[in-house]
């Protein structure tokens, strides 16, 4: 709005000025009036003789009417001017229209970039949600991959063997009497529970499921736990 402001201010200066400078040229003196000033300012002594004829000079009066000589000219100068004057006049209303157009662009591209920068917010906020959320799943996930790893039964390659050769053992015996020994070994004060389900997994097929039967009669509780430990064993 300032610069607006300015360019009307600049435009009006210019008139102001050109229709000063209009106003002096048609009101000052011709040179032909002066020179009429100074011939009638000298003394009657040195005027000329009465018998030679005089020549008659064109003049223009003391309240400045025009005579016959330079009156194209003056009007000439005028259209000129006042034809100069509505160029600039055009030239300022061109100017303060392209002005008025570039304020609107600007107008309708700050309120773009307002709706662009409200969606970016937004955006960002849900993005900052959404990292937070995932957040909270990764470190669920590694909570529950830490009590799977702890729950895990890992079998090394050192006591493969040695399981074998027991589990062989357990498969020759009474199904009730190797039951009676794997579960007093996974009493929690023996804390040999893990070695329990190890040699519960190399034992044969038949004599697992004999064991498995019996202790769900009389240990159900231990019973299930075998069962959700051997799903857990890792050689």
């Amino acid at each position: 709005m300032n610069k607006k402001l300015i360019i009307m201010a600049a435009a009006i200066g210019l008139i102001i000025f050109a229709a000063t400078f209009v106003f002096a040229w048609f009101t000052k003196p011709s040179a032909k009036a002066a020179v009429t000033e100074v011939v009638q300012s000298q003394p009657a002594a040195k005027e000329a003789d009465p018998e030679l004829p005089q020549p008659q000079i064109a003049t223009t009066s003391a309240v400045g009417t025009p005579s016959a000589v330079g009156t194209p000219d003056r009007t000439m100068k005028k259209a000129l001017t006042e034809k100069q004057l509505k160029s600039l006049v055009y030239e300022v209303r061109e100017k303060i229209g392209e002005y008025d157009s570039k304020l609107e662009k600007l107008k309708l591209y700050e309120q773009r970039l307002r709706v662009v920068g409200d969606t970016l917010k937004k955006d960002i906020e849900q993005l900052n949600n959404l990292r937070i959320e995932l957040a909270s799943i990764v470190a669920n996930l590694k909570t529950e991959q830490k009590k799977l790893l702890k729950s895990r039964v890992e079998i090394a390659k050192k006591e493969k063997s040695n399981l074998i050769s027991i589990a062989a053992t357990y498969d020759k015996m009474d199904s009730e009497a190797a039951g009676k020994i794997l579960t007093n070994m996974s009493q929690p004060a023996s804390n040999n529970s893990d070695d329990a389900v190890k040699i519960l997994h190399y034992m044969g097929d038949r004599t697992k499921a004999e064991l498995l039967a019996q202790l769900s009669a009389s240990e159900p509780k231990l019973a299930a736990y075998f069962c959700k430990k051997l799903k857990q064993i890792v050689e």
